[in-house]
């Protein structure tokens, strides 16, 4: 995992033609079967960043997420990891690591995002202490903000494309903030799929970059 080290990533340092799908899940469980159910029956790998009250919430969605796709940390309570101590940090990712792994009953990823995207170096290097690689995202389709926050379907997919290169990382959400409506994000998942085909590119798992960089 060394590999990994040391900075965040954005993307996967290739050449190839490729994006890898990852959804965030740290509020209610809306759209969390409609999500595995269009990726079962596309046959396409996705990886999902859990909160650890997420898991304590939702152990069915989180066990269901498991059974089929790769699932990361992506800590307890969602905090804004540049106002935490080394020492709370850790605490932060370690108390949600414990939390998925309960749900699942499977081992995660040794992947984490941060909440709201803040790293810092100083933060980063802590997570990778921890055995973590920090996987930030290339795109975010702010599907998350709901028609109530403007967003359609169809932008969505449009912010996802906007400026697709090889390797990217496209961040979407399972759930609403407010626990209502529907997971936009979701329901642009097909079209997404389809756009990216139509494009020339590859859905890749993020698991084969763990396993990339185990075997360096």
């Amino acid at each position: 995992m060394g590999k990994l080290f040391g900075s965040e990533i954005r993307r996967i340092p290739t050449t190839r033609r490729v994006v890898a799908l990852t959804f965030n899940a740290a509020w209610d469980e809306t759209g969390v079967a409609e999500a595995l159910a269009v990726l079962r029956g596309r046959r396409e790998p996705a990886t999902f960043f859990l909160t650890g009250r997420f898991a304590e919430r939702h152990p069915g969605a989180v066990r269901a997420m498991a059974a089929e796709q790769g699932i990361a940390n992506h800590s307890y309570s969602h905090r804004q990891f540049g106002d935490l101590t080394t020492r709370q940090a850790a605490d932060e990712v370690l108390r949600a690591d414990r939390a998925i792994r309960r749900a699942s009953g499977a081992t995660p990823l040794p992947f984490f995002r941060f909440p709201y995207s803040a790293t810092t170096p100083r933060r980063i290097a802590d997570v990778n202490a921890l055995g973590y690689a920090d996987i930030e995202f290339t795109a975010d389709t702010n599907g998350y903000l709901g028609t109530a926050g403007g967003m359609t379907v169809g932008k969505a997919v449009d912010r996802a494309l906007a400026d697709l290169t090889p390797g990217e990382i496209i961040q979407m959400h399972v759930g609403t903030p407010e626990g209502h409506g529907p997971a936009l994000d979701v329901q642009a998942l097909p079209r997404l799929i389809d756009a990216l085909h139509a494009r020339g590119y590859r859905i890749t798992d993020l698991r084969s970059l763990a396993g990339a960089a185990a075997h360096a």
